[in-house]
Parts: C-alpha cells; sequence; structure tokens
C-alpha cells in the first residue's frame, strides 16, 4: 500500500488529506467516495511519521490479534487485576501496569491497547469486544458482569478460578496422555531401526539362498524397502499431510464437524471429549447462574466455550428452548447429552428455586466422571500398547528367524 494525499475543496478552503491505497487509479476512486467536497488532485507523497508509526502499530496489532495468549500468563494476569482493581486501582493503569509487567508479549499488546481505549472513553467491555478471539466469550462476559454490578473486583476473581479449574483439566488430561505418547514415540523410533539397519543385514543373506520366503519375512522385505528407499518422500509426505490437516480444521467449519464427530465414535476418545466437554459447560454455567446472569445469557456464554462442534450444536438447543420459553431441564433433555438422574436434579432446582446450587453439583459430578475417565487412562490404553508391541515384535522374531529354522532344516536333511 502507498501513501497518496488528495487535495479537498472544502467550505472555500483547500485541505490535505492523507491515505493508502494500492495505486494511484484506486487512490483516485478512493478519494472520491472517501471525502466530501471539491476532489482538486490526488498526488503520491511521502508517509509521514506519525502516520507511519500508527500504520505499524496497527500492522502489529492485526498480527497480535491472529496469536494466542498463552493461558497461564491470562490467569495470571486477571488474578492481578483483581487485585489490583480491589485495592482501588484504575483499570487503565492496571492494565497497563499488568502490559508492563508481562512476559507475554501478545498479552502485553493486548493490554496496552485496552488500556488506551479505556483512556479514550470506551468502557472496559466494549474494549475487550476487538479481542474476543484471543481472550474468549467467558472472559467478556464476566467482565460485563463486574461492570454492570459495580464488583468487577469479584468478577475477576471468578473469572481467574473458572479459567484455572479449565486449565487444570487441560494439564491433568495432557499429563495423563505423556506416558502412551512416549511409549508409542518409543516403539516408533525402535521398529524403524530395525527395519532400516537390522532387516537390510539378512536380506543379503536370504537373496543368496535363493530360497522361498515365508509371509512374514516379504512383508518385513517390503518394509524394508518402502522405508530405505521412498523413506524421505514418506516422510515429506506426513508432514504436508499434517500441516494441510490442521489447515482444513482450522478453515472448513464441514470438515471440522466431521473430525468432531469421527472423535466422538472413537474408543476412549469420546468418553473424554464428552466428560471434558460437559465438564466445561456446566462449571461455566454454574458460575455464571450462580454470579447473576439470566439463563439464556449464561448459556450463550457456557455454549461458547464448547469446542466440539456437533456437541456445541446440540447445546445451542437449549439455549433456543429456553428463549421461546421451554423449561431448562426440557431443553438439556431433548439434547441426549444429559443422564436422566441430571435431568431430575436440573428440574429440582428449577422447581425449587435453587437452579444455581444444583448446576453446581452438576459440575461437579462431570468433573468426578472427568476426572475418573483420566485417572484410568493409562489402564485403558495399556492392553492396545502392548497389543501393538506384540504384533511388532512376533513380525520381526517371525520374519527373520523362520527362513533361518528353514534354512536349517534343509541342511540336517541334507546330512
Amino acid at each position: 500500500m502507498n501513501y497518496y494525499k488528495a487535495i479537498v475543496l472544502t467550505k472555500g478552503k483547500k485541505e490535505e488529506k492523507g491515505f493508502y491505497a494500492p495505486d494511484k487509479k484506486q487512490a483516485y476512486k478512493m478519494a472520491k467516495t472517501k471525502f466530501t467536497g471539491i476532489l482538486i488532485r490526488v498526488e503520491e507523497a511521502a508517509e509521514p511519521l506519525e502516520d507511519k508509526i500508527k500504520r505499524i502499530k496497527n500492522e502489529f496489532l492485526q498480527n497480535v490479534k491472529n496469536k494466542k495468549v498463552k493461558q497461564d500468563s491470562l490467569i495470571a494476569a486477571v488474578r492481578q487485576l483483581a487485585v489490583m482493581t480491589n485495592a482501588g486501582i484504575a483499570i487503565n493503569d492496571s492494565l497497563s501496569e499488568i502490559a508492563r509487567s508481562t512476559q507475554d508479549e501478545t498479552l502485553a499488546a493486548i493490554f496496552a491497547k485496552l488500556s488506551e481505549d479505556i483512556n479514550a472513553g470506551h468502557s472496559f467491555q466494549s474494549a475487550l469486544q476487538e479481542f474476543r478471539p484471543q481472550l474468549g466469550n467467558l472472559t467478556i462476559a464476566m467482565v460485563s458482569l463486574g461492570e454492570r454490578t459495580g464488583n468487577l473486583d469479584e468478577a475477576l476473581y471468578s473469572l481467574a478460578n473458572m479459567l484455572e479449574e479449565i486449565r487444570a483439566n487441560y494439564i491433568k488430561f495432557k499429563k495423563a496422555m505423556a506416558y502412551p505418547r512416549n511409549v508409542m514415540i518409543a516403539m516408533a523410533i525402535a521398529f524403524t531401526i530395525l527395519i532400516s539397519y537390522v532387516v537390510p543385514q539378512f536380506k543379503k543373506i536370504f537373496e543368496e539362498l535363493h530360497a522361498d520366503l515365508p509371509m512374514p519375512t516379504k512383508i518385513l522385505l517390503f518394509l524394508e524397502h518402502l522405508f530405505n528407499t521412498y523413506g524421505l518422500y514418506l516422510l515429506a509426505g506426513l508432514i504436508v499431510f499434517f500441516f494441510l490437516f490442521r489447515y482444513m480444521i482450522e478453515t472448513n467449519k464441514d470438515f471440522r464437524f466431521k473430525w468432531h464427530q469421527f472423535l466422538l465414535k472413537t474408543y476412549l476418545i469420546k468418553d473424554i471429549v464428552m466428560y471434558s466437554t460437559l465438564s466445561r459447560f456446566t462449571l461455566v454455567f454454574s458460575e455464571l447462574i450462580h454470579a447473576g446472569i439470566p439463563i439464556a445469557e449464561a448459556l450463550d456464554t457456557a455454549v461458547g466455550m464448547v469446542d466440539n462442534l456437533p456437541l456445541k450444536q446440540k447445546l445451542l438447543t437449549v439455549r433456543i428452548a429456553v428463549e421461546k420459553g421451554d423449561t431448562l431441564f426440557k431443553g438439556l433433555e431433548d439434547t441426549g447429552l444429559f443422564e436422566n438422574m441430571i435431568i431430575q436434579m436440573v428440574k429440582a432446582g428449577e422447581d425449587s428455586g435453587t437452579l444455581d446450587s444444583m448446576i453446581q453439583k452438576v459440575s461437579e459430578y462431570y468433573k468426578m466422571k472427568f476426572d475418573a475417565i483420566i485417572d484410568g487412562l493409562n489402564e485403558a490404553i495399556e492392553p492396545i500398547m502392548l497389543l501393538m508391541l506384540a504384533a511388532m515384535v512376533l513380525l520381526l522374531a517371525l520374519g527373520i528367524f523362520l527362513p533361518m529354522w528353514d534354512l536349517g532344516n534343509a541342511v540336517h536333511g541334507r546330512r
């Protein structure tokens, strides 16, 4: 983009208006629609230092919008903001101070911009809207609640607690997956080394014998040929597939929906996805209801925290049902995601006016279920790993030793 200057006659006075355009032809068209008055001429000009700084800043902020904020940094910043707000420090000064002290560059840029917007007269909640993808619907909902009730510090404390709970579940799942992941990687490396360096030594012997080889040996030799001849191509193909898959997941909603459907039908993964989603949904929903947010609005925010698209689609019907005047328990029942016990608990909560405490118990129930699945994850995966390890050892053993036994039998037969 180039910098252009338009000379415009407005109310008998000439004014210079600076703007950016790809070329002079487009600049002339843009100037005609952009500025009021009589357009005298449009000419390319040197970019003023102030406009240059502003452009660089906007480009940087645009890049910031495409980056993710580290959850640990966000939780620490929200808790620090709550403490400073409780101490009576102005919100814009608090944001500015946190922006200077945080190690997360993305978060620092966001908080600095928020401080500027608040200084310019915007509310905290409206300033946050620009960074919804990075900070999330929950952050905006809790800040909005705090501004409406006048208890921003309490809302921020509650937000930090919820973010910590969600983060703790993620870390727990990550730790549970560390052992099986490392075992699978070790098995893959060992198998690759055996195929690439050990099997070729036996291949020379088998070729000299000119003997009929058993099926396990043929499979091993085929894999050896595949790895040693096309190994780099296979590796490059896997890398390309990985990035293409990620691109499709991030950009194609239909593809992402089908992938999420597949996860909900996969052994073990379906339970992890289901209970982690319901645990997060009920946690956020219970906190929002307890804070006094209307049910429909709380549902909207809680559903916004759901990543799995098929589950999100079903939970959205609950909000629609509530907005139409149906009861919450009926909307939850129609999704088919909740057990009858949960439906009865919600119904009892609605009838007795203790919905917030009942939803909190539901949240605790799903957290318990999720924790139980994570705690038993290693035991559930171990049989699969043992089966794969046994298959790998059996293939190597049969593929290498069967021809050797046949050779030994042939020698003994000749004697």
